[in-house]
Formats: structure tokens, C-alpha cells, sequence
């Protein structure tokens, strides 16, 4: 099942974000449920960090994606990350 986000406000760059703004987002599944979600660039650039951050343990890293994730695509963050 193919989920399309449509984002309703403008996400900001987070300022504690210091990784790569990809020039176009993508389309990412949830390996465990199969359900995917269309990103936009910041939050595929995110969600990326993100997955690197939990590969690395780094837990406040990881904790401020998620936080930014649960504001800005809450549809997203239960689909791909709850």
C-alpha cells in the first residue's frame, strides 16, 4: 500500500540538522509492515540521518529526528517509524 504525504506547512530545516538536503525526495517502505510513504527532500535527507543515527547508536540524535518526524509528517512517523 502506497501512502502519498502531502505537506500542509513548510517544514524549516531543523537547526540541529547538519547533514545533506537531497535535491528530491523518494518513496520508502517499512520493511516490517510493507506500507510505504512518499518523502519529500527534507524529510527523506531526515529520514536518512536518521537510519544512520540508529546504525551508530546514537540516541539523542536519533531522538531529535524522531521528534522533528512526529511534528512534520505524523502520517509519515506512525507509517514508517512507529
Amino acid at each position: 500500500m502506497l501512502k502519498i504525504m502531502a505537506t500542509k506547512t513548510e517544514q524549516k530545516v531543523p537547526k540541529w540538522f547538519d547533514g545533506q538536503i537531497y535535491p528530491k525526495g523518494g518513496i520508502v517502505t517499512n520493511p516490517y509492515s510493507g506500507q510505504s510513504c512518499e518523502l519529500n527532500a527534507l524529510e527523506l535527507s531526515i529520514y536518512d540521518y536518521l537510519k544512520g543515527c540508529e546504525s551508530m547508536g546514537l540516541a539523542a540524535e536519533l531522538g531529535k529526528c524522531l521528534e522533528w518526524f512526529s511534528r512534520n509528517n505524523v502520517e509519515a512517523y506512525y507509517t514508517l517509524l512507529d
